[in-house]
């Protein structure tokens, strides 16, 4: 059977690809670094189930002290050679617009799977959206090496490349989505909850609403991820307040409550692999103009999740 744990071994497999490739790549001065980072990152992905718990916490924390101390480094892209660019343009003319499609399968893909792989019964149906996700993941990644018939290794080795211009911040959502997860174990859902029924009047379902989309926005920009500010809100005022109080509609509830952190995420700096990533990426002068770009469609879009939350959560 496909399980969520397939999905992990096939990432930590890619991962300890990208240590291989660092520990060839003379271009880089902290090659060892990089593999030690990436290897450790993909062992965490192979064994999580089997490792005890302190030491991938201990592991966890070598990547944390690691990527903080500014020692990971990159290497010479193949990109950056003046024939490999040449050809790569000359590839871009003749193929066009076809170039995104490997792109556009990859939710296709998932779409598909996710609507048809549920009733299969060799495939986890508790997970079956991820599953789809990586499933299409693989098919385009098939479908371009047979279009640009081009080497898979010479593919995972451009995508460490790319995982090493990242840096780090590749692997913040996981670290704050679990930071999320020990946030609702601590019970900080339980304190928000308190703080808000001390603020906002609990007879008003508009203001209970407010409280939780733009309590999502502001939790997301602190901590830089919706998957770390769902847990925490939801606990704190979604559950206890929208749906056992008022009798509002969890799933309506959780995928606008979802999409109002995301609207926190495009004004944050905190969500460096979103925000300040492509600034130097794309050698902007402005670090925060990618942010400064997106800020007032935030904020529109947190407004109109608000107005449908309270219109349909309720009614529904």
């Amino acid at each position: 059977m496909i399980t969520l744990n397939t999905v992990y071994i096939i990432a930590g497999l890619l991962f300890i690809g990208f240590a291989c490739f660092n520990l060839r790549d003379r271009s880089n001065p902290k090659r060892f670094v990089n593999a030690l980072f990436w290897g450790i990152y993909g062992v965490i992905f192979l064994f999580g189930t089997e490792i005890p718990h302190f030491v991938t916490g201990c592991m966890a924390i070598l990547l944390a002290v690691i990527a903080g101390t500014g020692q990971l480094g990159k290497g010479k892209s193949d990109a950056e050679q003046p024939e490999v660019a040449a050809k790569r343009q000359a590839s871009a003319k003749r193929f066009g617009n076809r170039l995104f499609i490997p792109a556009l399968i990859i939710p296709l893909v998932t779409l598909i799977g996710t609507l048809t792989l549920k009733y299969a019964p060799w495939v986890e149906g508790k997970n079956v959206t991820l599953i789809s996700l990586v499933l299409g993941t693989i098919v385009a990644f098939v479908v371009a090496l047979l279009m640009l018939r081009d080497s898979p290794l010479k593919a995972i080795k451009a995508g460490g490349q790319i995982m090493d211009t990242v840096g780090w911040a590749a692997i913040l959502p996981q670290m704050l989505a679990a930071l999320g997860g020990l946030f609702a174990l601590a019970g900080v859902g339980g304190v928000v909850a308190n703080l808000v029924k001390d603020v906002i009047p609990m007879g008003s379902p508009l203001a209970i609403v407010i409280a939780y989309t733009f309590g999502m926005a502001l939790f997301t920009m602190i901590m830089g991820n919706g998957f770390a500010a769902f847990p925490v809100m939801t606990a704190g005022i979604g559950l206890p307040l929208i749906v056992h109080q008022l009798g509002g509609n969890p799933a309506i509830m959780g995928a606008i409550g979802m999409l109002s952190g995301f609207c926190g995420t495009l004004m944050t700096p905190m969500a460096a692999n979103f925000n300040i990533v492509p600034a130097a990426l794309l050698e902007l002068q402005d670090k925060h103009g990618v942010i400064k770009a997106q800020a007032l469609t935030g904020i529109l879009l947190l407004l109109v999740n608000t107005a449908f939350l309270y219109l349909f959560v309720f009614r529904f």
